[in-house]
């Protein structure tokens, strides 16, 4: 059983007194980005700097991912708990003008990974240092989170089986909160983060002769409208569902006169519950060839499955609200904040184990952007808030006695 919320201490003001060490730390990530399962030179980093701290590390588990141990006192809870923390960047071009700004073109850190990775490095220096706790902390370094399925591929390759957590926790940056708050709840926090691919055939001829066509923009165009009578009348209005067709592009491009044989969809579907999502691909399948047969043409449709809804299981997403309640102060706790729509393989690691995800306040940070915006940057301020609250998640879940 996990301890009592009151004997929680908290690490916030030690990790303090190595604050500008790991600054350096994440600036550094910061301007070397890589993306999924390239982040050889940030996997060397961490594993070089958990080392320095005579942290046993083992490499390998899904190309550059990495797992640091830190024992306790005492072993005699037989208990362990993993927190991870994901490494990769995005393929984007960076905008910013500031020192650690990117040094490759075409990505960087937009998502505050950078942040996440040096906020469990000071956790795990100072769990080495304090061993504060009776168990095992798993310190879970995961590549590949932004859309590579990093977290899947460590479960499958026995992340869990080599390094037994009895329970997971993770946090991400959220600007939407100012430092020094937190919202964490039980059930879904971030919904299944699924693709469509639909192509719609016709027969393409003369646009001034549409008569002698199957024009597969006007199908298209019924096809678009209709997929969103999927939320507003086959979803119950109590549920939360997203249909969002991103991208149309026709065989026949630039020229005014030319009715196309095909157009192609690519688009995403967003949803928190497993039926939800078995309702949303049927429908979607039934309504676009309906609607391509019923106006003379056909349609493919491809749906590709991504990352599952990420659940919090609720006696850990109690407790994770009972650490923060400690560290930042329980008015600063919001247990009833809104799931959102984007998507996290750490959802693969709690269907695994019981464990919770984190959203910890960081602000607008420096340019006031939100993520995956060309403008971000992780805001240094919070790097021991999170490390520390990391840090206390442990020390409560495994009481010295």
């Amino acid at each position: 059983m996990n301890a009592p919320a009151e004997k929680i201490t908290s690490p916030v003001e030690t990790i303090r007194a190595y604050h500008a060490e790991l600054r350096a730390i994440r600036r550094d990530i910061h301007a070397h980005p890589e993306l999924a399962f390239q982040e050889n030179r940030t996997s060397q980093l961490v594993a070089d700097q958990l080392a320095a701290w005579g942290i046993e590390v083992h490499r390998g588990l899904a190309k550059t991912g990495l797992v640091g141990i830190v024992h306790g006192a005492k072993s005699s809870s037989g208990r362990a708990v993993g927190l991870r923390a994901d490494m990769d960047c995005l393929p984007m071009h960076e905008t910013n003008n500031i020192p650690h700004k990117s040094t490759h073109a075409g990505r960087m850190h937009a998502c505050g990974h950078d942040g996440h990775t040096t906020m469990l490095l000071g956790a795990a220096r100072y769990l080495q240092e304090t061993r504060n706790f009776d168990g095992t902390a798993y310190l879970i370094f995961q590549p590949a989170e932004e859309g590579g399925g990093g977290g899947k591929r460590m479960v499958e390759e026995g992340l869990f089986e080599r390094f037994p957590a009895n329970e997971v926790y993770a946090l991400h940056n959220w600007p939407g909160l100012p430092p020094g708050q937190m919202a964490v709840r039980p059930g879904p926090v971030m919904a299944a983060t699924d693709e469509i691919v639909i192509t719609v055939r016709g027969t393409g001829g003369h646009a001034a002769m549409p008569h002698l066509t199957v024009d597969p923009v006007v199908i298209t165009a019924q096809v678009i409208s209709a997929l969103q009578t999927i939320a507003s009348r086959n979803a119950s209005p109590l549920d939360s569902i997203v249909i969002s067709v991103c991208s149309m592009e026709t065989s026949q491009t630039g020229v005014f006169n030319v009715i196309p044989e095909s157009v192609k969809l690519i688009g995403t579907v967003r949803s928190f519950r497993p039926q939800t999502r078995e309702l949303a691909e049927a429908r979607i399948k039934e309504i676009t060839t309906g609607i391509a047969e019923a106006m003379g043409g056909s349609a493919q449709i491809e749906y590709k499955r991504g990352y599952p809804s990420t659940i919090n299981t609720e006696r850990e997403a109690v407790f994770a609200a009972q650490v923060g309640a400690q560290v930042f102060g329980k008015n600063n706790v919001f247990t009833d904040a809104e799931p959102t729509m984007g998507g996290e393989d750490f959802s693969y690691m709690l269907q695994a184990r019981p464990g919770a995800y984190v959203f910890l306040g960081q602000g607008g940070g420096p340019n006031n952007c939100y993520l995956h915006n060309p403008g971000y940057d992780f805001n240094d301020e919070v790097i021991p808030l999170g490390a520390g609250y990391l840090a206390a998640l442990i020390e409560a879940s495994l009481p010295l006695k």
